[in-house]
């Protein structure tokens, strides 16, 4: 081979070899996959009072369902909810007073404040709401999550193992009606859910997800309260390592919660997995980098182009579409969900690729239709119009 053709050469085989270890990756978070949600909950010893804190925004689709989830719980204790609006007419509200309607023992309150702390507009909701909290025990949860009857139960279990300062759990993918809430619930179910497991496994992650996070009120204090995540991007990850930073340990419990896929349409998708994306290139550069390996189809089809067809290529596209059918169909077992849909997640797997690509362009994101940039440090800032 004449070093010109041996040149051209060179991404193909790069592409392949990509692709080959990103079969590898896939079939193992396969049999990891089972083995994380094989372990059972902690049971608690005790079932303190807890308060419940949900900053809400707008009438999403669902919203009095995931909200009354929460209020048909298998725990024994006593449970505060507090709601939180910026705006006296935000029509989320229409759902608090149904659920009054349907729960009229529940311990609701509701909190409308317009002050603004920082960027992050859901921190500065929360601030605005703990005065309000009683409790020792905070739970923080997002509003478009619905949850089983045993969620309670499991995230006070784990937050009294020793050492345990706070509490989180993963979630897997619920879609609204229509083709691209499916599409963005093969995101989360089939490339996100599988990614974190694998990487607790090899002990390469340290996730905090704000769809629940739970803490003692000590443990709050200790790492400054809230006002020091207001101008963070992605605040849970920055506050779950505060809490490691005190010594204390991040919990993950093993079981999901329901994430509700709600984009309307491909720039809604888009938008929402960018923004995704290029926060997790900021908060952990060398992780996004590797990530690369979670897409052995798209790599694989890579190889095709550069080879110009090579044989060797087409084997490895269809050893990497069989490796994600395999995934799929280990992460459906143990969500205990239908298999439907698995033409899906080919289209998925080469839409997140190029995702994945435009997360290197620039730092720009775009987050309830204001637009930031995010600094090296995972910080917010105001950016201007392009």
């Amino acid at each position: 081979m004449s070093g010109a053709h041996w040149l051209a050469a060179v991404p193909a085989y790069a592409c392949g070899a990509c692709a080959v270890f990103g079969i590898g990756y896939t079939m193992l978070a396969s049999v990891l996959i089972g083995r994380f949600f094989a372990r059972a909950a902690t049971e608690p010893g005790s079932f303190p009072p807890v308060t419940i804190v949900k900053p809400l925004h707008g009438d999403e689709w669902a919203l009095l369902g995931n909200l009354d989830s929460f209020c048909k719980q298998n725990y024994a204790g006593p449970v505060q909810f507090v709601f939180g609006v910026h705006d006296t007419a935000d029509p989320a509200l229409e759902a608090v007073d149904e659920l009054r309607r349907l729960h009229p023992d529940a311990d609701i309150t509701v909190v409308a404040d317009a002050r603004l702390h920082g960027p992050n507009r859901k921190i500065s909701n929360i601030i605005n709401m703990l005065p309000q909290a009683r409790h020792d025990v905070l739970i923080f949860a997002d509003s478009d999550v619905s949850v089983g009857p045993d969620y309670l139960r499991n995230i006070v279990g784990e937050l009294e193992s020793p050492g345990v300062g706070l509490v989180t759990c993963v979630y897997r993918g619920r879609p609204d009606p229509g083709f691209w809430p499916r599409l963005s619930a093969k995101a989360t179910n089939y490339q996100f859910l599988p990614g974190v497991v694998t990487g607790l496994a090899l002990g390469l992650a340290r996730p905090c997800f704000g769809q629940t996070i739970a803490m003692r009120r000590r443990t709050l204090e200790r790492i400054g309260g809230l006002m020091p995540f207001v101008w963070h991007l992605a605040e849970d990850h920055a506050i779950g390592e505060a809490v490691r930073a005190t010594g204390e340990t991040v919990a993950i419990s093993p079981f999901t919660i329901a994430h509700a896929c709600s984009e309307t349409n491909a720039a809604q998708l888009f938008s929402h997995e960018l923004r995704w994306s290029r926060t997790i290139r900021r908060v952990d550069p060398l992780g996004h980098l590797g990530s690369a390996l979670m897409y052995p189809l798209a790599l694989a089809l890579l190889a095709v182009a550069f080879s110009d067809g090579a044989w060797w290529t087409w084997l490895v596209a269809v050893l990497a579409v069989c490796a994600r059918f395999a995934l799929k169909r280990s992460v459906d077992r143990a969500l205990r969900q239908a298999h439907g849909g698995l033409w899906l997640l080919p289209l998925w797997d080469i839409v997140s690729f190029a995702i994945f690509v435009a997360s290197f362009w620039s730092s720009r994101v775009m987050w309830r239709g204001f637009s930031f940039r995010v600094d090296g440090d995972g910080l917010l800032s105001a950016a201007p119009d392009e």
